[in-house]
């Protein structure tokens, strides 16, 4: 009995061992960054422009792969459930991932934020009331009194049931007592195709996804979410300017690990971003498309996943979603 307990923690003392020695040389083969949506998205740009800088310094190819579906529940799901060795990562809109976890028609197979070990922010960015041409209005006011004379009749476009996107309409029919009608997408790229072919009236999209497009005559931008005008459209006044008070909503992406990844790999990760987002080309792809970097600690980056659900639990108990 007394070899038997002996032989058991030498494994253990082993497997430990060998644990420590893999997280030390981590990484010594390519990465993949699961982006949860597909191409031509916000999540997307900051995925991509992020990867190539990573792959240079970690000496290793940082793979980008698109696993779109149900508001990003698909891909999520494939990292929280991948081996924690930090080969398998997860690029995500903050909002989306906080919101799934407070829908209950999502039925999650696993527990946000708890399956994943956060690595770092990525990118921030205002998110912008986008119109198609032919729709009657050239600022919020003038919208809001369109969808009031036509209630539920007005569409707005998301990329996804329970998107970032889908719950700052929700958020800004409850801010403006309106009621518009929602029309989900696999995604903010064929939500935005759609809404450039007069399919649907308008989205609240994000500036990486829009910024394409500003000078697009299928589009008109009428207001910018956040308390500060966007550098990228300094033009376009804000909801608070136009009356809807008290809006100030961005949209953040992070990088995250399974649970149980090394907390060694997770710092090296942090470090990684940080250096990246210090990079001139970063920050200035980053400027092009309306967003800022704002990389974290783990411990930061994980402080601010249970804060994202504290903001949405309000608009998922007074929306009426359907």
């Amino acid at each position: 009995m007394k070899k038997g307990i002996q032989r058991f923690f030498a494994g253990v003392a082993l497997a430990a061992t060998t644990s420590i020695a893999a997280a030390s040389s981590w990484p010594v083969s390519p990465v993949r960054m699961i982006v949860p949506y597909p191409p031509g998205g916000a999540t997307d740009f900051s995925a991509r422009v992020y990867g190539a800088e990573l792959s240079k310094i970690l000496g290793q190819p940082v793979v980008v792969e698109n696993k779109a579906g149900a508001a990003g529940e698909i891909g999520a799901q494939f990292v929280a459930t991948a081996q924690p060795d930090g080969y398998t990562l997860l690029l995500g809109a903050l909002g989306s991932l906080a919101i799934n976890s407070l829908l209950p028609s999502k039925k999650q197979q696993y527990a946000f934020p708890t399956a994943f070990e956060g690595i770092s922010l990525a990118t921030s960015t205002p998110l912008a009331i986008a119109v198609r041409t032919g729709l009657p209005v050239n600022n919020v006011q003038e919208l809001i009194a369109l969808a009031k004379k036509n209630k539920g009749q007005l569409t707005y476009a998301s990329a996804g049931y329970g998107s970032s996107q889908h719950m700052v309409g929700e958020k800004f029919q409850l801010a403006t007592g309106i009621t518009l009608l929602h029309v989900p997408y696999k995604g903010s790229g064929p939500a935005l195709q759609d809404l450039m072919g007069g399919q649907v009236d308008m989205v609240f999209e994000t500036m990486p996804t829009l910024m394409g497009n500003v000078k697009s005559e299928k589009l008109r931008f009428i207001g910018v979410t956040t308390k500060e005008r966007a550098k990228s459209l300094p033009d376009v006044a804000t909801l608070h300017e136009q009356g809807v008070t008290d809006f100030d909503i961005n949209t953040r992406y992070v990088l995250l690990a399974p649970k149980g990844t090394p907390k060694e790999i997770l710092v090296k990760l942090s470090d990684a971003m940080k250096q990246a987002a210090q990079v001139p080309a970063v920050q200035e792809a980053m400027a092009g498309q309306g967003a800022i970097a704002v990389p974290s600690s783990p411990d930061g980056t994980n402080a601010a996943l249970s804060a994202e659900v504290t903001i949405w639990a309000d608009v998922v108990r007074n929306a009426d979603l359907k």
